[in-house]
């Protein structure tokens, strides 16, 4: 059998191959020589332009605003009803009356019959009737009347006044132990008692105890 691979044509075919791999090589040799290959991995190293993509997160929503509460409806109110004008008649202010009141004698005993009979004793008699202020201390209305109305009284806004004073009269006239036994505000007190220590008695064979005084005030 003959052997093709060793004829002049298998021989030229690798002749050729060996003739094209050498000049693979030297055209790769004076490719390293004269830099291709550089600007190839210039070509390859080119910067690599790299951007951050942020996510984009929606801003947050308006806080929620409570509506304001709705007004309060108030119940007018009712018509103003004029009350009715009463007049009242106002009657004049009593005249100023001042009487003397003198303690009471004491109850006559009440007689107890013994047991064997014997005389009652008879009651001691009443003593007599004191006689009025007027006779006692003449000239004691003038003293009110200069008196007036009391200062205390107009400073504390009053406009009228009772007090009712006890006083006793000593058998030389003097007026002593001047009390207040009532009075219808403490403004006309003093007042009042400063008034009957003024006064001029009459001395009597015995003080004349608890005398009462009414006295009305009024300002106008």
């Amino acid at each position: 059998m003959k052997d093709f691979s060793k004829g002049p044509a298998a021989r030229q075919r690798r002749l050729v191959g060996i003739a094209f791999v050498a000049a693979l090589h030297v055209v790769l040799i004076f490719g390293l020589m004269t830099g291709l290959s550089r600007k190839d991995i210039e070509v390859v190293r080119a910067p690599i332009e790299t951007k951050v993509i942020e996510e984009i997160t929606k801003p947050p929503p308006p806080p929620e605003v409570a509506p304001p509460p709705p007004p309060k409806l108030e119940a007018p109110p009712p018509p103003f009803i004029p009350p009715p004008e009463i007049q009242v008649a106002v009657p004049p202010p009593p005249a100023p009356t001042i009487t003397a009141t003198p303690t009471p004698p004491p109850p006559a005993p009440v007689p107890i019959a013994p047991v064997t009979p014997a005389p009652v004793a008879s009651a001691p008699p009443a003593p007599p009737a004191p006689p009025s202020l007027l006779a006692i201390c003449p000239g004691y209305k003038q003293i009110l009347l200069d008196g007036g109305f009391p200062r205390e009284a107009r400073r504390a806004q009053l406009d009228a006044g009772e007090v009712t004073v006890s006083f006793t009269i000593a058998t030389t006239g003097e007026v002593k132990n001047v009390a207040i036994v009532k009075s219808t505000h403490r403004a006309f007190n003093r007042h009042s008692i400063e008034m009957v220590s003024q006064f001029k008695c009459i001395g009597q064979a015995q003080e004349v105890t608890g005398v009462l005084l009414p006295l009305t005030y009024n300002s106008q």
